[in-house]
């Protein structure tokens, strides 16, 4: 499956899904000051080769807000969240300070949080790291196109 992030005008970017045999999706991605939300996805559902929004979506989901809950993709989401507010704050709380942020947020949503390591943060970390330089040096109109790897 291919991504294609193309950096918007004004309040969204625009994130392009093409699957082999099936029709594009698009994507409205608000503006979060950092990658956008499905950025983040892409780099922690590839570094961990868990199954969360975009593995669903290349195995031939909608692409939908509204997806029906399944355990690994919960757990999943969860750590997005988590890693992507610690980005919006400069990314300065230890990996251990966000595995136990991680299963807080997995408890209060009542979602088995997935097995992470510091190492596992770490290696998240180095790929938003890459993505991010990556996205910064875009134009508006200009696109980013990533690999999701079939499992």
């Amino acid at each position: 499956m291919e991504l294609v992030f193309t950096k918007g005008p004004h309040k969204h970017d625009q994130l392009l899904v093409q699957r082999q045999g099936l029709a594009d999706e698009r994507i409205e991605c608000p503006k979060q000051r950092i990658i956008p939300h499905d950025m983040v996805h892409y780099a922690v559902e590839s570094t961990l080769r868990r199954r969360g929004f975009l593995a669903r979506v290349r195995d031939g989901e909608q692409a939908s807000f509204r997806m029906q809950a399944e355990a690994e993709s919960d757990g999943v989401e969860r750590l997005v969240e988590v890693i992507q507010g610690d980005a919006w704050s400069g990314s300065a709380s230890t990996p251990a300070e966000l595995i136990d942020l991680y299963r807080v947020t997995c408890s209060a949503r009542e979602c088995a949080p997935l097995n992470v390591t510091g190492a596992d943060i770490d290696a998240i970390r180095g790929r938003i790291g890459d993505l991010t330089v990556r996205w910064e040096q875009l134009a508006v109109g200009q696109s980013l196109k990533l690999e999701m790897a079939d499992e």
